[in-house]
């Protein structure tokens, strides 16, 4: 049985994502990066205000491993647009 804690913490993150998927419809320009970038955004913002004060739970220990992917994905995404960007002979 899921936590209160854990419960705010999916029930945040769950709402950002929403959120985001509507605006990004709203605005005609969702895809998939987009999205990406601004759950990952959503993440990490409701990783840091649902964080426990004194004892860390096993639970939010491994969500530092998907930070880390998440933010590898991003490094790729980065660098995959700035490749989209540079003319075809600077590399």
């Amino acid at each position: 049985m899921p936590t209160h804690r854990r419960r705010r913490f999916i029930h945040g993150q769950t709402a950002w994502m929403l959120a985001s998927v509507l605006a990004l419809a709203l605005l005609e320009a969702l895809t998939v990066e987009l999205f990406f970038v601004l759950s990952l955004i959503g993440f990490l913002v409701v990783t840091e205000l649902t964080a426990p004060f004194a004892v860390t739970p096993r639970w939010r220990k491994r969500l530092k491993w998907i930070i880390a992917l998440g933010l590898l994905a991003f490094g790729v995404i980065v660098v995959r647009r700035i490749l989209e960007i540079l003319p075809s002979g600077v590399l």
